[in-house]
């Protein structure tokens, strides 16, 4: 009976499907796989439970070396990197090429397709369904011939220690699993800010996956907070609105065709990221925009590639979720196999414009303009009336009616911050060489240092005319934002400083790690605050003297200093100010206090 049992039970997983329209899980109604015993080994404990569970990362590692074992000329199981609790970071590279390393691939300009799971290890649809869709596409049973000519990477876990704290209500605005992981990593960083400033060993690890195989499209899987509503998936596709131009057709294109797919499949997707202009009140609206680079969709487009955040709906069941991010995975790879070729050639001919870039206006940061559009959303009706609990107005929605609403939407994005590329480069002194070069490593920027001293070089600066930090912090940074301009002048530089040139297929990205207005730039992550702080000092004392002198000495300086004094009350009445009247134009003074460390060049050294 035992063995009769197990052998219902195979044949049963081998039926089972995602039926395109249906929450849950169907039978199937075509024949049963002809690796009955092979897809048994290759079944999550998502799929034996009806995708009431999620397993742990034990699981992950033994379905990537089952994979690999069951289809040796199509799957290598590998590991790209450890986590700070010296688990494996693991991917699965997929294709019928025989090009199963990122060299072979490189060798025959194969497109690869990155698919990533568990950035956010609560939000852990896109494990579930990468192993479904895997052994779906192995076994031919979905996207037929699409690995036939193309480089799947399948990385279930990003963040691998948050998804090991596994626990009930790690995502309280969730439908299922029952269990899931956390948020951030044992480190208790954010995954999905790090991208530019590279802190967390997995992200190191991330970015030296990404140099080494040159994703030309990355799927970043998440499932969405926020309010409830009948919309199950949102698609956002950069470049689109920003990066380079024939890429930004391409890339509307791509999520268009995404979009007609699943709705096909009978989803209702959206998009644009369905988060409302005011918390909590869906009359106000949602405003498109570009992601800044922390973001895994606001970073890859800097490198001339695809970066697709696929958000489904946290309110929607966990079965749901997990087909519908199934029928995405799918219907990118069907994609891929046909524009595959196309979105390479795309890719190359970005990269020779990016290194064109020198002397060029530059966005670094858009935002959507105040012109609005009225759009159907498909919602539930609500109602917003005062909470007892918090004293604010809270909306309930009721699920049993839904409801069309009519919503301004904002998603004329525009450039908000732009600045001219400098015509050489930029010039990273000796004393910060050493740290940002290992970042630069990292992004694979091209820079070099100088071997020997250049005195008196022509070069433009930044002086920070206003120089902000934030008053909490973020990811263990302390922001700052810097306001000022680029202006010509002549500085020493030593031997051993980087000069990062702007003739680079990567010019954007340099621009924003260096560019120190760039909303994620090593400036603006508070990476040489040191800069900005004032370290020496006159006592009061000393500086009242020294002011008494310079006022001998200079007409000029008395002059001035008693214009201020007539017509600037708030000087008047400030003691530190009038003190450093003086101070600032003494000998003494720190001329390099709120100087920005890295120079731009308009020749190369």
């Amino acid at each position: 009976m035992d063995t009769y049992r197990h052998f219902v039970a195979r044949v049963f997983v081998a039926l089972i499907c995602i039926v395109p329209g249906v929450g849950g899980i169907l039978l199937a109604s075509g024949g049963i796989s002809t690796s009955v015993a092979a897809s048994d080994r290759l079944v999550t404990v998502a799929e034996r439970s009806g995708y009431q569970k999620t397993g742990r990362y034990d699981e992950v590692i033994a379905l990537c070396r089952a994979f690999e074992q069951t289809f040796p000329d199509a799957v290598r199981c590998t590991e790209f990197g450890r986590t700070p609790e010296d688990r494996p970071m693991l991917a699965l590279v997929a294709s019928r090429t025989g090009a199963l390393t990122a060299e072979a691939s490189r060798a025959r300009e194969l497109p690869v397709l990155l698919v990533q799971g568990g950035i956010h290890a609560g939000e852990i649809d896109g494990k579930d369904a990468g192993f479904l869709a895997l052994r779906e596409v192995l076994e031919d049973r979905a996207a037929r011939g699409a690995l036939d000519n193309m480089v799947l990477i399948f990385v279930p876990v990003f963040n691998i220690d948050g998804h090991e704290r596994f626990g009930r209500w790690n995502r309280p605005n969730q439908r299922g699993p029952e269990e899931m992981g956390w948020r951030t990593t044992a480190q208790n960083v954010n995954l999905n800010r790090d991208y530019a400033k590279v802190d967390a060993p997995e992200m190191q690890a991330m970015l030296r996956l990404l140099h080494a195989w040159d994703p030309l499209v990355t799927a970043d899987l998440h499932a969405t907070d926020g309010a409830q509503f009948e919309h199950d998936i949102a698609i956002m596709v950069e470049p689109l609105h920003s990066g380079d131009a024939a890429l930004r057709q391409a890339g509307r294109a791509m999520r268009d065709a995404l979009i007609s797919k699943l709705t096909a499949h009978g989803s209702l997707p959206l998009p644009f990221y369905p988060a409302f202009v005011t918390e909590d009140d869906p009359a106000s609206g949602i405003e498109d925009s570009v992601s800044p680079p922390r973001f895994s969709n606001g970073y890859l487009p800097l490198r001339n590639r695809y970066g697709i955040l696929v958000e489904t709906h946290s309110w929607k069941d966990y079965p749901t979720r997990v087909r519908i991010t199934r029928n995405t995975i799918v219907a990118l790879l069907d994609l891929a196999a046909e524009s595959g070729a196309s979105w390479l050639e795309l890719g190359k001919q970005a990269d020779a414009r990016a290194a064109q870039l020198g002397g060029e206006r530059v966005p670094l940061d858009y935002a959507a303009t105040d012109e609005a559009r009225t759009i159907n959303f498909r919602g539930y009706a609500y109602t917003r009336t005062p909470s007892e609990i918090s004293g604010t107005l809270m909306t309930r929605y009721d699920e049993s009616k839904p409801q069309i609403w009519k919503l301004p939407l904002r998603d004329d994005v525009q450039p908000s911050v732009s600045v001219e590329a400098p015509k050489g480069g930029y010039i990273v002194p000796v004393a910060h060489a050493a740290w940002v070069g290992a970042k630069l490593k990292l992004h694979g920027i091209e820079f070099r240092a100088l071997t020997a001293a250049q005195s008196a070089a022509s070069v433009e600066t930044l002086r920070a005319e206003r120089a902000t930090f934030a008053p909490q912090p973020l990811e263990g940074h302390q922001q700052l934002t810097l306001e000022g301009a680029w202006k010509p002048e002549t500085r020493d530089l030593p031997a051993g400083s980087l000069f990062v040139p702007i003739a680079q297929p990567k010019a954007r990205l340099v621009m924003a790690l260096l560019e120190p207005q760039a909303p994620d730039s090593l400036a603006a992550w508070g990476e040489f605050n040191n800069a900005f702080e004032e370290k020496e000092y006159m006592e009061d004392y000393v500086a009242e003297q020294v002011a008494r002198d310079m006022l001998k000495s200079d007409p000029a300086l008395k002059a001035e200093f008693a214009r201020r004094l007539a017509e600037d009350s708030t000087f008047a009445e400030d003691k530190a100010a009038r003190l450093q009247f003086f101070y600032r134009r003494h000998s003494s003074w720190d001329e390099r206090y709120n100087l920005y460390p890295v120079m731009r060049t308009a020749t190369v050294p």
